[in-house]
């Protein structure tokens, strides 16, 4: 049967002061009235039923996402402790053979913007097939429509059918100069939404993931704190798909943004006549391309441009928006009694 697993953890710095340890970006309504968590779950809809929907986050987080998602205790899976992607997927996909011994995984994150929610379904449809054809690792790869940087990339190889191909390789964050590059040859970026059987990503894993793989033996016997106190932390790209020779890529119709930094909010969110983006009460006076969010006080921009103003939990920011992806590292300058939020 098919299960999901949804990525749900996070610290909550991206965006903010609006985001938090204890609301981080995932159970935010970053791309409309709902948290993008809440959207992912709807999306499913038809493709997967709640009751295989694993959920993978931290012990803070776990009573929010339960309430929030609705969804039953026992498949909200709580880390021990962050370990990065690989052993949170690997321990997701063991908990669902368990439950299943024919299951096929559909992995998501939780904070992710998509436009079409039935292109989506076709497209898990697709990769989920493909996977349990070809006996492979699927991942999805989105049409580009920039040389964007923060993103990894796919290039093709081999077609296995008609929507499918082999994966030649994977190139991670290029520079802006290979990204226009990767563009023209016709590389896809990396969604990170994957699709595999449970068996063959333990085969997987067994054969190119020595971070792991010794330590499965603790989740055989039920012991997932021994499990993650022993794994290396790595990334399910970079421990199992980049070393894997059994991975294709299916190319995903639908909208996709990962909102990775305030300037994203553009993309996901409609503008007014000046291109400036407003979530919460404000006043623009002739500003322009501007970024604007608060809480609750009434913020007022006059004559001003190409800006991220956000006021939220008793901060406000204020900075140019092409800087908007460098806030880890503004984040970093400042005293933590400033930074810190709970």
């Amino acid at each position: 049967m098919r299960w999901a697993v949804l990525l749900a953890g996070g610290s909550g710095t991206r965006f903010w002061p609006l985001s938090t340890p204890t609301n981080p970006k995932q159970l935010l309504p970053l791309a409309g009235a709902r948290s993008t968590a809440e959207d992912a779950v709807d999306r499913l809809s038809g493709l997967i039923p709640p009751e295989r929907i694993l959920v993978v986050t931290g012990a803070g987080l776990a009573p929010r996402i339960i309430d929030r998602l609705g969804l039953a205790e026992e498949n909200v899976l709580v880390e021990p402790r962050a370990a990065s992607t690989a052993p949170a997927l690997i321990w997701a996909s063991f908990e669902a053979l368990r439950r299943d011994p024919d299951a096929e995984v559909l992995s998501m994150h939780a904070d992710w913007a998509i436009g079409n929610a039935e292109a989506f379904r076709r497209t898990a449809e697709a990769a989920l097939a493909c996977a349990r054809a070809h006996d492979r690792l699927v991942t999805v790869g989105m049409e580009p429509n920039r040389p964007e940087t923060g993103y990894g990339y796919i290039v093709r190889g081999a077609r296995l059918s008609a929507d499918a191909w082999n994966v030649a390789r994977f190139s991670e964050k290029p520079d802006a100069a290979t990204a226009l590059d990767l563009m023209a040859a016709g590389a896809l970026w990396n969604s990170g939404l994957f699709a595999w059987t449970a068996e063959r990503l333990l085969a997987e894993v067994r054969q190119h993931t020595p971070e792991v793989a010794p330590h499965l033996g603790a989740l055989g016997a039920g012991d997932v704190a021994r499990f993650f106190a022993a794994v290396t932390p790595i990334s399910i790209d970079v421990g199992v798909l980049e070393r894997s020779r059994n991975v294709a890529v299916v190319s995903g119709a639908f909208a996709w943004d990962d909102i990775g930094t305030w300037e994203a909010l553009t993309r996901v969110r409609a503008k007014d006549r000046a291109g400036n983006v407003v979530v919460g009460p404000a006043v623009l006076h002739e500003s322009h391309e501007c970024i604007v969010w608060s809480e609750r006080d009434t913020i007022v921009l006059s004559n001003v441009q190409d800006l991220v103003v956000v006021h939220a939990n008793g901060r406000i920011l204020i900075m140019p928006r092409e800087q908007s992806g460098d806030l880890k590292r503004v984040l970093d300058a400042l005293p933590p009694e400033v930074r810190d939020l709970p």
